[in-house]
């Protein structure tokens, strides 16, 4: 028996309608962030290419970073502004599949540049004289192309198996954009192959990535307690601590997000866990970087120095 499912062409972006009924508000406050973040993570990819001082690995993965976070804001940021200020909050079948896609490639790809930053941390502490044969530019982009071929392939099996489902009991996404456990809440077919293969694919990318993460920095902070110069433990400490708030709220939001049982799910939680990780951390990544990193500071004030006096 053949079962009656409502072809659906198109989504509903219900965005922070479960947690403020009035949204217009946000409108000028979104805008003014993703002009911010942009523009911070663009000022610290030009003070990597005109700064010769900052080509080494530490800012050749900061730089590709911050292209990846510029990215990531731009594949949703855009439509979540057009659906607040305007009353049209829908998005077509192929844009939310498309949508989908690019998200969790960049935040799959993200997650992986994380724990590629961690690794070269560790190897610079750890190993100071290893460190240029360990981390070589070969190695570096070697972790970058990585870090997009398992965003890339992580990200297709998460869109071809959620949109390979019926959807039938509603066309409205309790989100801002299309991200995959708010989707799956819509289908009219048992979910649990696509929850599995979340648990199985995206365990293997986020807590994979975690866990080096994790133990690089513990091994990081071993090595830094036994350091005997004070001055050297802050430095250090300085550039480990800026890492790792980025690192705390990106997966720490993103675990939650994907790892929480579906009978906890709330109406506009998933609005509010998805800002963590896909609008705060990239706003908070230029001036972690840059204002607690004296080099970068400084290339950035010299690259619009130069341009004044011209």
């Amino acid at each position: 028996m053949k079962s009656n499912h409502t072809m659906v062409t198109a989504f509903i972006l219900l965005g922070f309608s479960g947690v403020i009924e009035n949204q217009i508000f946000l409108f000028p406050i979104f805008l003014c962030t993703y002009i911010i973040t942009v523009a911070g993570n663009l000022s610290i990819i030009l003070a990597y290419k005109l700064t010769p001082s900052l080509h080494t690995p530490m800012y050749f993965f900061l730089a590709n970073f911050s292209f990846v976070e510029i990215l990531y804001v731009s594949c949703t940021v855009p439509k979540m502004l057009s659906s607040l200020w305007s009353e049209w909050k829908s998005i077509s079948f192929s844009g939310c599949a498309i949508q989908m896609y690019c998200a969790v490639l960049l935040g799959g790809t993200e997650c992986y540049m994380l724990g590629a930053m961690a690794y070269d941390r560790y190897n610079a502490i750890c190993h100071p004289l290893l460190y240029p044969v360990i981390m070589s530019d070969v190695v570096c982009i070697q972790h970058i192309v990585r870090s997009y071929v398992i965003g890339a392939v992580n990200s297709l099996i998460h869109t071809t198996f959620t949109f390979s489902l019926p959807f039938c009991r509603s066309n409205e996404i309790d989100h801002f954009f299309c991200d995959v456990p708010p989707i799956l809440e819509l289908s009219c077919q048992d979910t649990w192959v696509n929850e599995l293969v979340i648990f199985v694919i995206s365990g293997c990318v986020i807590i994979g990535s975690f866990i080096v993460t994790l133990i690089s920095y513990i091994q990081i902070i071993s090595k830094i307690l036994k350091l005997h110069s004070t001055s050297s433990k802050k430095k250090t400490f300085a550039t480990c601590s800026s890492h790792l708030m980025v690192v705390t709220i990106f997966y720490g939001s993103g675990i939650f997000m994907y790892f929480r049982p579906r009978s906890s799910h709330r109406i506009g939680q998933n609005s509010m866990i998805s800002l963590m990780y896909t609008v705060i951390a990239p706003l908070l990544n230029p001036f972690i970087y840059s204002l607690r990193n004296q080099e970068v500071k400084s290339s950035i004030n010299n690259i619009f120095l130069q341009k004044n006096k011209f």
